[in-house]
């Protein structure tokens, strides 16, 4: 039997090594540029909300509640009326004071026209002096009198204001506690209402220790602006100042405690609620930012993919500042406007070619050491 020959298709010679080594595809990434600006630094704490002035409204005078005079969750004004305890009786005291001391008035009229006279007959011999002396004791005590009549009339004029229950501040009235008709009485301990002022608003917000230093040097500065969240961090409700730091660590969590201001006159603040505070302590000027994914970690450091003109991919060392989830501030190995890889990163290898899809850059608003 003949040898039979084997044919086997394949490269010429010519394009061997082509076709050993095919040109490998762009690896995909999204991309995106370094940004530059001032970026504000701020301590973020969780604070609860407080009243500036809360008024637990109570009675003065013991008597009928004749009437109550507001609508459970009213906003009042100071000198708004709340409540009449029934007047009657302190009005009748306030009568008697007044016509004792008309009494007292007219007696000292006529004991005073009797001294006269009698120092008129001193004068022309047919008096004593023994009785000018007792008579002016007469005048001198109704004169007396009628200064007690007078403190009478206005001890009477107080009771019978208290009778009338004022507000005494602007703020929202709660719940209404006692009903008209009921006695009450000094010695009760229900209020009527409660009676809360909460434009302006404060919080009491808590932070750690470690940030003290950085707090106590933005005060030095100026004013210290802050800005509150709803609990969630999400939605903003107000901004304002901080008040002070307090003067005591508490040593058993390490931490300290802010008082900080709202104007809250759209009372988006209510008191008791919890609230995250954000305050303000440095701005960085014209500094660099990146997306915080487009930072990466090595056994070497933090690094970032650089695709270059070329679109090719370069590992570059950074050295990064503050950060938080929207940016990440990179202070130094990369320039305003160089692109960073932001995803895709696994395939990346430096030299590389890359398809480069363009990401929006991060508008930093809140960046925390």
């Amino acid at each position: 039997m003949g040898a039979t020959a084997v044919i086997e298709w394949g490269p010429s010679e010519g394009n061997l090594d082509h076709a050993a080594k095919p040109q490998a595809a762009p690896v995909p990434v999204t991309v995106a540029e370094a940004g530059e600006g001032d970026v504000p630094i701020y301590f973020d704490g969780l604070g609860t909300v407080q009243a500036v002035n809360t008024v637990a409204i109570r009675t003065q005078v013991n008597g009928k509640l004749q009437s109550v005079n507001f609508v459970e969750g009213q906003h009042v004004n100071k000198g708004d009326t709340l409540a009449v305890v029934d007047p009657r009786p302190f009005q009748a005291v306030l009568d008697q004071a007044k016509a004792k001391r008309v009494e007292d008035e007219a007696q000292l009229t006529a004991d005073q026209k009797d001294l006269d006279r009698f120092k008129s007959l001193v004068g022309k011999g047919a008096g004593t002096q023994q009785a000018v002396d007792q008579q002016q004791a007469k005048v001198d005590n109704l004169k007396a009198t009628i200064q007690a009549d007078q403190a009478g009339i206005e001890s009477a004029e107080t009771q019978l204001s208290y009778a009338t229950i004022t507000a005494p501040i602007d703020g929202h009235v709660g719940f209404r506690q006692v009903d008209a008709g009921n006695i009450v009485s000094t010695a009760d301990q229900t209020p009527i209402t409660v009676l809360t002022e909460i434009k302006p608003a404060m919080s009491i917000v808590t932070l750690p220790q470690r940030d003290l230093a950085a707090l106590r040097e933005a005060m030095l500065k100026g004013e210290v602006a802050v800005v509150a969240f709803d609990q969630d961090n999400t939605r903003e409700l107000a901004r304002g100042k901080l008040l002070l730091i307090d003067n005591q660590i508490d040593q058993t969590t390490s931490t300290i405690k802010l008082k900080t201001s709202f104007p809250n006159d759209d009372e988006r603040l209510w008191p008791g609620e919890f609230v995250r505070v954000r305050v303000l302590v440095d701005t960085l000027k014209n500094v660099v930012t990146v997306p915080p994914a487009a930072v990466q970690r090595s056994s070497q450091g933090l690094f970032v993919w650089v695709i270059k003109q070329d679109n090719t991919a370069e590992n570059r060392p950074i050295t990064a500042g503050p950060s938080d989830d929207e940016a990440t501030v990179v202070a130094s190995g990369l320039k305003p406007g160089e692109r960073v890889v932001v995803s895709g990163h696994y395939r990346v290898r430096a030299g590389v070619k890359v398809d480069a899809n363009e990401a929006a850059a991060p508008v930093a608003e809140k960046l925390a050491p």
